[in-house]
């Protein structure tokens, strides 16, 4: 299964915000759209970086209440990994697993196409071996 097989099924929806929003923003984002993750893009599209839930709680801890004025440029991740649609999920599993992160932006070029998550991984990959399983019922049914 490839990602694009996951952004065909999910959708290729992405929640983005700007370098200089603050964190009491993205935190009200995160909880309205009920997400992990928001790619943080410059005015031309380009990616400048993520900030997940686990960055908020981070500065929140270091911080305070004053972490909630905090331009989001300041804790977000700028080395952002990125997949592509040709990826499959192996190679998605492999990529998270090894950076220790939940959400991957999916891009075509320099361009933003979408949004991966573990659970979208998991999900897809569950619904593969059952799939599978049912396969091998049949057939052996069949037989």
């Amino acid at each position: 299964m490839s990602v694009s097989h996951i952004l065909k099924s999910k959708g290729r929806d992405v929640i983005t915000a700007k370098a200089g929003d603050h964190l009491h923003e993205i935190a009200q984002t995160l909880s309205l759209k009920r997400i992990g993750a928001i790619v943080i893009i410059s005015a031309s599209g380009k990616i400048e970086g993520i900030v997940s839930e686990r960055d908020v709680v981070r500065c929140l801890a270091a911080e305070g209440a004053k972490a909630l004025d905090v331009p989001v440029s300041k804790i977000m991740t700028k080395g952002v990994k990125t997949c592509n649609e040709h990826d499959s999920e192996t190679e998605l599993m492999a990529l998270m697993t090894e950076n220790r992160i939940r959400h991957l932006p999916v891009v075509a070029g320099d361009k933003l196409v979408g949004m991966i998550s573990i659970g979208d991984v998991v999900k897809f990959r569950i619904e593969a071996i059952e799939r599978e399983a049912a396969d091998m019922k049949a057939y052996i049914a069949g037989s």
